[in-house]
């Protein structure tokens, strides 16, 4: 099978949401995707991008994703975020999902990030296993807050 990544184009906005969408479903938050797509545009491609992205594609379809943003650490400095990678659910165990992190790890080595961080939910335990293999840090000290406006 013949995996391409590359960075992710505004063309690709619509597919990204449809995996976008998927994850959601997957993290059983369906209703929990907002976003329009002309504000995920503009936040990716617009004059002021606030997130950047890599995508897979076998055959020309992008069968997965991975999406950043830089985020700044008052004790480490510039980091990055790694806010969803998601690989389609037929396409899972290929190391589609390798691929697209690895490609991240590179990507914040070449910017000079300090490292990288982001989220996941308890009961995903095959993510877990996965950024495992990745000697990741877990760390149980911190609760996560938000306020929705």
């Amino acid at each position: 099978m013949d995996i391409t990544i590359r960075r992710a184009e505004k063309r690709d906005c619509v597919r990204l949401l449809e995996l976008i969408q998927e994850l959601a479903e997957y993290e059983k938050a369906p209703n929990e995707v907002t976003v329009t797509l002309s504000h995920f545009e503009e936040s990716g491609f617009g004059a002021n991008p606030v997130w950047w992205g890599f995508v897979a594609e076998v055959a020309g379809v992008v069968v997965g994703m991975v999406l950043y943003y830089v985020r700044y650490s008052t004790w480490k400095g510039q980091r990055m975020y790694l806010e969803d990678i998601l690989v389609t659910q037929e396409m899972r165990g290929k190391k589609i999902g390798s691929l697209l992190f690895d490609t991240l790890i590179k990507e914040a080595k070449e910017k000079k990030f300090t490292g990288m961080n982001w989220q996941v939910l308890e009961w995903n335990e095959p993510a877990i296993n996965f950024y495992k293999k990745y000697n990741a840090n877990f760390d149980p000290e911190w609760h996560n807050g938000s306020i929705v406006f």
